[in-house]
């Protein structure tokens, strides 16, 4: 597993499929890094965004996959903290999983749900304090390192994963970078000071994990693959290295997303902005797209 094709091919080979069809709906948002409301927390700040734009799509009848960095498991201890920091999003969340509409890939900052057990103890219950009892969250979830969606009659296929799979220091020693973030990084972060393990803060770093991505997606006939991680938005034109990005949803005051829907794919970003009487609202805005998934489609 010491290179990127390698881990890369592992992670499509062992993918979980799922069919759909021109008529299906996927929203797929990555990175949100929902924290412990504290003053290192960067989902903090786009959380009511984040939270009107999950309503929406949940309400629109899409599925939601989400394409790991979930949750902040670098920084914080557990996941029961997280939770109560944002029980509204969660629950929201929750009513997706029991419409089996939530489909969740893990990354290097949640990568402890790739062990079912933790998954299982952490993540199928909750303890309710008003009632003293513990509550369904995500009964039987499981985790997934990538996710294949595959059309049923054109046989394209989407792969999905987070992408820290072509970034070899995130990915064999999350520990190592896990302990820095902990101990060292966030309490500098606070002050204002990045990580420079972290390819969403490193250029050079980020520019080494899309040119690794985008040699695996040539050498495997140019497979449409989506994923996070570096949380910079990609959209292709057709004809290119299909290698989309989604973003994420830590940008300063906005997050970025994809929407699949009418088997088209378009990059979408939601945001606060003023209305003419100086109110503030909540607005979806495309910035790529729609295009049709079949311009991408390679025999």
């Amino acid at each position: 597993m010491f290179s990127a094709k390698k881990r890369l091919d592992k992670a499509y080979n062992e993918a979980k499929v799922i069919f759909f069809n021109d008529s299906s709906k996927y929203i797929l948002f990555s990175d949100c890094h929902r924290g412990d409301n504290s003053f290192a927390d960067d989902f903090a700040n786009n959380r009511n965004i984040y939270f009107h734009a999950l309503k929406h799509y949940y309400n629109e009848g899409f599925n939601y996959a989400e394409l790991g960095d979930g949750d902040e498991l670098w920084e914080n201890l557990s996941f029961e903290s997280i939770l109560h920091a944002h029980k509204n999003v969660y629950m929201l969340m929750k009513q997706f999983h029991d419409e089996g509409r939530l489909h969740m890939i893990w990354g290097n900052h949640d990568m402890v749900y790739r062990n079912q057990n933790y998954v299982n103890k952490h993540l199928n219950t909750y303890f309710d304090a008003k009632t003293g009892e513990n509550k369904d969250l995500f009964c039987d979830i499981t985790y997934h390192e990538g996710i294949v969606l595959k059309h049923s009659e054109t046989s394209q296929e989407l792969f999905l994963c987070h992408g820290h799979q072509a970034d070899w220091w995130n990915y064999l020693f999350w520990k190592v970078s896990r302990f820095m973030v902990r101990v060292l990084w966030k309490p500098l972060n606070v002050m204002g000071i990045a990580d420079p393990t972290s390819p969403a803060k490193n250029y050079k770093e980020l520019i080494k994990v899309e040119r690794r991505t985008k040699k695996w997606i040539t050498e495997n006939n140019n497979l449409v693959t989506i994923a996070g991680h570096t949380h910079r938005p990609r959209f292709p034109e057709p004809g290119d290295i299909a290698f989309f990005n989604d973003g994420s949803c830590v940008h300063p005051r906005s997050i970025t997303g994809l929407e699949i829907e009418n088997g088209a794919i378009s990059l979408i970003k939601w945001q606060i902005a003023t209305a003419d009487d100086g109110t503030l609202k909540i607005v979806r805005i495309l910035l790529e797209g729609p295009t049709k998934l079949m311009d991408y489609k390679t025999e």
